[in-house]
């Protein structure tokens, strides 16, 4: 994100505030909640942000991943034409953003609302932290580690519904003679990226994920470990070979038509399951950590304030913040999402059996930080990039994968 920087070198500075009565602002958020399920979710957003301020929500929706939107919404904050909140993932996404000062300080926000009260893990409000001062509010809990089954697929099949990575393998062979799908993935680099995480974080103790993502260390990224990783994403490659869908949400219908016998993808998928009217634990069911460990990373959602001259629509932007961390809209997006609230004290009696499942995990202490929380966009971008030409390429070698994305560790930041 090296042009961030020079891009900011040619920006002129905002300027003061202007000094003008707080009043009613139409306030532009960006975001790439697109989906049946997302669009569900963003409208409790927005429904109750109109409903407690006198503010109106302008939806920003952009079409596609978060790797198509955040392209635009970077190049508009520093080409000078800004937002007036925008979606980032948890993590560094925005760091440059930040260290350059167009983004809002909200510590005297945060602090009033009590925000290192009640956001947990705490790990999320530190995402939002850069040198003591508070810079987004997080809005959801994402995991990646969820392996989510079709009841139907698996009964044309004849074979019982999976309960571990493993068990989900070995079945493929049945899903393929009844002519399904075994494994539903959609042909864009971030999936494949989530899957390859998710198999290490699942498959693999706690400390090589952290080593070879936290710590940037190539030899546990070259070791034998990381290896049958590589493996069994070449097992992954085989079972998706005839997915030939492009994004997440075309993937997770295929599961739920029964054309598919899983995908690995976040819990946001469950905002399709909700919309196509499936139940959880009898329509489909949800294996968090692929059902081999308990376990969840504590990724997700964050929503960032570029600096703005309008009072009133730096008002609007306070309100927005304090609406978003609110339990009122914490509850409502989540259910609607999939995803699980970052208050902890929160009733979510109405939550499925998955999101449940997600809570005890939460709960227990059983979480690990995401990759976006760990790497920056950068070295993110060069692992999706090996891993489009892996699943393009049948003939190329695990182990000149491997080799490649040891070397990407070694040299992250």
């Amino acid at each position: 994100m090296n042009h961030i920087r020079r891009i900011l070198a040619a920006t002129s500075a905002l300027g003061a505030l202007a000094a003008l009565p707080a009043a009613a602002a139409d306030l532009e958020v960006t975001h790439w909640w697109t989906s049946g399920g997302e669009a569900a979710a963003v409208a409790e957003f927005a429904r109750i942000f109109e409903e407690k301020t006198e503010h109106t929500w302008v939806d920003g929706a952009i079409a596609g991943s978060g790797n198509t939107a955040r392209p635009i919404m970077i190049s508009r904050i520093t080409g000078g034409d800004p937002m007036g909140a925008t979606q980032f993932n948890h993590g560094r996404q925005a760091e440059e953003l930040v260290e350059a000062g167009l983004m809002r300080d909200l510590t005297d926000i945060a602090e009033a609302g009590h925000w290192r009260d009640v956001v947990n893990p705490p790990s999320l409000l530190d995402s939002c932290t850069l040198d003591g001062r508070i810079y987004c509010v997080p809005v959801n809990i994402h995991s990646w580690q969820w392996l989510w089954l079709s009841e139907k697929a698996y009964a044309d099949a004849g074979v019982p519904v999976p309960t571990t990575w493993e068990e989900f393998v070995a079945a493929a062979p049945a899903l393929e003679a009844a002519g399904k799908v075994p494994l539903a993935l959609g042909q864009q680099a971030w999936q494949m990226s989530g899957l390859f995480a998710t198999l290490m974080i699942s498959l693999l103790p706690d400390d090589i994920y952290l080593g070879v993502y936290r710590d940037k260390d190539e030899e546990i990224a070259a070791g034998a470990d990381v290896a049958g990783i590589f493996a069994a994403l070449d097992t992954a490659r085989k079972m998706a070979a005839k997915s030939t869908v492009q994004d997440w949400n075309q993937a997770t219908n295929m599961v739920i038509t029964g054309e598919a016998g899983g995908q690995v993808m976040g819990d946001w998928a469950q905002g399709e399951f909700a919309m196509a009217g499936q139940v959880a634990g009898e329509d489909y069911h949800c294996l968090p950590g692929l059902g081999d460990k308990d376990i969840l990373t504590t990724g997700g959602d964050a929503f960032y304030f570029p600096k703005l001259r309008d009072d009133d629509m730096a008002d609007a932007q306070a309100d927005l913040a304090e609406v978003i961390i609110s339990p009122e809209a914490q509850v409502a997006f989540s259910l609607k999402k999939g995803s699980l609230p970052v208050r902890g004290d929160v009733d979510l009696d109405a939550a499925n059996a998955c999101m449940r499942k997600g809570l005890a995990i939460l709960a227990s202490g059983e979480a690990l930080p995401d990759t976006n929380q760990l790497i920056d966009s950068d070295t993110r971008t060069q692992i999706e990039d090996l891993l489009v030409e892996f699943f393009a390429d049948p003939s190329y070698a695990p182990e000149d994968a491997q080799k490649r994305f040891a070397g990407i560790i070694g040299n992250a930041l």
